[in-house]
């Protein structure tokens, strides 16, 4: 079953950290591209197949995987020949297709662009390249094929980040400082897609002007082809320095949490 990840857009929120260098899904976590980590949790799960939609400093993207060998090896160089040898290597065993999508093009349109890479009839996996979760993507695909619509995301209860007042009128009746806990759920960017998915609401001459979360994933909703999967584990986005920071931290606990 593929992979689609989203990983074209400028991530300007975050500009302390990739200087407008270096793209968003690059932005290292622990030594290692965030991307990756995203990629290793699929895999780890038994998902190998990734197509990778790239935009805004893509060309950075294709080289990392270009040289993905030898990043994880020592080399011998015959300066003669120019024959190279690689040592010692570990690689991953992933197939990563790398498609140019487009530097100003939509989330909509980035996944219209792949459909000539999707299977015909197959669902497939669709996530954005900054996001880090342990989802359980077995019980995912599980509850996407019992209900048999054509789009599911997964909906989690983001970390408190500000503190909660609560109030009559003006006056303060509760105060909570970053509440653990609400009842307010977000699309947590781990999807199941049907392919007939895309040709209804993701397609057309403005596929490329159009976010996936708005006029694609609304109409949907409204007509009944959008469901929800609670997830109950540990999620985490990267769109600014203090989440980088918190992911770098979590990555050296002796439990990744998104492991």
């Amino acid at each position: 079953m593929k992979t689609v990840l989203l990983c074209g857009g400028q991530g300007t929120r975050i500009g302390e950290v990739t200087q407008g260098v270096l793209p968003k899904p690059l932005v290292p976590v622990d030594g290692r591209p965030i991307l990756w980590h995203i990629m290793d949790s699929f895999a780890r799960q038994g998902h190998r197949d990734f197509v990778v939609c790239v935009g805004h400093l893509g060309e950075r993207i294709k080289d990392y995987f270009f040289h993905y060998r030898m990043r994880g090896a020592d080399i011998r160089v015959d300066t003669a020949t120019g024959a190279v040898e690689l040592i010692g290597e570990q690689h991953d065993d992933w197939s990563v297709l790398v498609t140019d999508t487009g530097a100003e093009t939509m989330t909509a349109g980035r996944i219209s662009r792949v459909t000539r890479y999707l299977d015909d009839d197959a669902p497939f996996f669709l996530t954005y390249g900054d996001g880090l979760s342990d989802v359980n993507l077995s019980a995912l695909l599980d509850f996407h094929r019992a209900h048999g619509k054509l789009a599911t995301i997964t909906g989690v209860i983001p970390p408190g980040r500000f503190g909660e007042l609560h109030l009559e009128g003006d006056q303060i009746t509760r105060m909570m400082e970053k509440p653990d806990q609400s009842d307010r759920y977000i699309n947590g960017g781990f999807m199941v897609l049907e392919r007939a998915f895309v040709d209804r609401y993701c397609a057309g001459p403005l596929a490329d002007e159009t976010m996936l979360e708005r006029a694609p994933l609304e109409q949907a909703a409204a007509d009944g082809e959008l469901m929800m999967y609670r997830h109950q584990g540990f999620w985490q986005c990267m769109d600014t320095m203090r989440d980088w920071e918190l992911l770098n931290r979590l990555a050296k606990q002796a439990d990744v949490p998104w492991r």
